[in-house]
């Protein structure tokens, strides 16, 4: 199968454990590159939690975040697109919750990924590394200021339920007007109908002229599935869990084995230079 864009999750997938990039994973990117791939990144990630990655990773131009939500190029800060959820969809969403499982408080991302509205007591159950923002720094909102505009995503979250115990309770509301999903976070990510992953990267290379066909991508969690399946040939990670690597075409070794430089490096006409040390990704 030709390729001509390489789609890739960071966390979990091109990341190593410790948060950096290798230098084998780097030296596989930059060949593709050199050879006239497109190399996109992702992820669940707004922007702001991008800038360090793009640099150990050489991420200059498209990226498609929040789960697909928003795509803008690195370099120029273009945007492409951002597909909202409206504020009645989360109104209905946060209503019929509350009510259902006492406890959950909600979030709103706007504005690019760089407005962060918390409701009050989502501070106290945040760390850095949940939203790569300080949780002193979130602020305290009441529920109908996180309610009052529409998001790029609507996260939700309890101090006790897991992800997936909390993702039942949201699946028997059975109410129509959103998307769900998780990344492996501690908390749901809501998006507008129809948005994921696959949905983002799809309008990404339609801009391009990129058929489905020649997309490569890789993915380890939930939130990866659809864009997976999606692609021409769709990658899970080694780490991967069975229903993220049934979802895909093959598997290849897990993140801190530097599974996306293995399967690049065996791409035609490239020549990557494998390596074991890495390119350390600080915290932001």
């Amino acid at each position: 199968m030709p390729v001509r864009l390489i789609a890739t999750d960071l966390d979990g997938t091109l990341l190593r454990g410790d948060g950096s990039v290798s230098t084998r994973t780097r030296a596989a990117l930059d060949s593709a590159r050199a050879a006239g791939l497109w190399v996109v990144p992702v992820t669940a990630r707004q922007p702001r939690g991008l800038t360090l990655i793009a640099r150990a990773a050489g991420f200059t131009g498209w990226a498609v975040c929040g789960n697909g939500a928003h795509a803008l190029h690195l370099g120029t800060g273009e945007a492409l697109f951002a597909q909202h959820l409206p504020v009645a969809a989360q109104r209905a969403l946060a209503g019929a919750l509350a009510e259902r499982v006492p406890g959950v408080v909600f979030a709103s991302v706007r504005a690019g990924g760089e407005v962060f509205v918390a409701q009050q007591g989502y501070a106290a159950l945040a760390s850095f590394t949940d939203h790569r923002r300080e949780p002193r720094g979130l602020g305290g909102f009441p529920l109908e200021d996180v309610l009052a505009a529409p998001s790029l995503k609507f996260i939700v979250r309890h101090p006790t339920l897991s992800p997936l115990e909390l993702l039942e309770q949201v699946q028997a509301l059975k109410l129509p007007g959103f998307a769900v999903t998780h990344s492996g976070a501690p908390f749901l990510e809501v998006l507008a109908a129809g948005v994921s992953k696959a949905w983002g990267l799809e309008r990404l290379c339609a801009h391009l002229g990129v058929a489905r066909g020649d997309v490569l991508a890789f993915g380890d969690e939930r939130n990866d599935t659809e864009m997976l399946a999606w692609a021409g040939r769709g990658v899970a990670m080694g780490n991967a869990g069975p229903d993220v690597q049934a979802s895909a075409d093959e598997v290849t070794l897990s993140n801190d084995r530097d599974g996306v430089a293995a399967v690049i490096e065996r791409l035609p006409d490239l020549h990557a230079a494998p390596g074991n040390a890495a390119l350390s990704v600080p915290s932001e």
